[in-house]
């Protein structure tokens, strides 16, 4: 498998190929991925959920993204590293927007960023883009705006919900972006919103009609279990899989039954003697 770019991804959606996007956070986890063939690893700010423990994205800050992103970016081969901009890194003004996106590249080793939102973003991605920087969209439910949006919550089903969304969407090819993620919105709205644009559109909780699909690896795997949307496919159920290990492991321990010979390291006898 080659490098995968984003020119693999213009490609992929001209000859329609499906395109496999996964979350990872780090390095024993991004190994596992990039040689399991995923064509591209986003560093999610879901980390502020599924490994700091916070109720939501908004806590995450840039020296997170800057920690996970380089463990990512050093078990990663052939996929692309996307890395999320985290809240408020790209909100206040366009030089912030620009020296962080920068940080994730430079410092990190992402190969790309992300960003949340559409029109009132406008001149961050403009100011992103010119300094040379791949920027993948992402439209719909955008997790950093959940309190604005009243919770998690399906969008895009009003009539003037879906007309923004298509502009917006139109907005960001216009801008440079590489590819968009469209979150929680109607499959058909989705497949409109693909047909539409030249860009790829990565969907999770968008239908089988975009360009390519995210999860988060622990969904996907069954390790979080505090919240598990209705988008999510489990294709292992880990969770009590790591349970059952680690109680086994325990009462091994305490009944004196590991570590076993196998498991320790001999010295001859004769040096022993010479201790006494």
């Amino acid at each position: 498998m080659s490098k995968v770019t984003t020119s693999t991804f213009l490609k992929k959606k001209s000859k329609k190929e499906k395109i496999t996007v996964l979350t990872a956070y780090d390095y024993s986890t991004a190994k596992l991925l990039d040689q399991g063939g995923v064509d591209c690893l986003l560093v999610g700010d879901s980390l502020g959920m599924t490994m700091l423990g916070y109720e939501d994205t908004l806590s995450v800050t840039m020296e997170d993204m800057i920690h996970h992103t380089k463990a990512v970016v050093r078990g990663t081969k052939n996929a692309m590293v996307v890395a999320d901009m985290p809240f408020l890194s790209y909100h206040v003004s366009v030089e912030d927007a620009i020296r962080n996106a920068g940080r994730l590249i430079k410092e990190a080793g992402a190969h790309a960023v992300k960003l949340e939102g559409g029109f009132q973003i406008k001149d961050k991605i403009e100011g992103i883009i010119n300094a040379q920087i791949p920027i993948m969209g992402h439209l719909g439910l955008t997790p950093q705006s959940v309190n604005a949006f009243g919770g998690f919550k399906v969008q895009g089903k009003s009539e003037a919900q879906a007309q923004k969304l298509i502009d917006e969407a139109k907005l960001l090819e216009a801008l440079g972006c590489f590819a968009i993620v469209l979150e929680c919105i109607p499959a058909k709205l989705a497949k409109i919103i693909s047909e539409s644009i030249s860009i790829p559109t990565i969907g999770i909780g968008a239908g089988a009609d975009c360009d390519g699909q995210v999860l988060v690896i622990q969904d996907l795997l069954g390790m979080y279990t505090e919240l598990t949307p209705k988008f999510v496919k489990q294709y292992a159920v880990l969770n009590g899989v790591i349970e059952q290990a680690v109680s086994t492991y325990c009462d091994e321990v305490k009944k004196g039954v590991f570590p076993s010979e196998a498991h320790t390291f001999k010295i001859d006898e004769s040096v022993l003697e010479k201790l006494y």
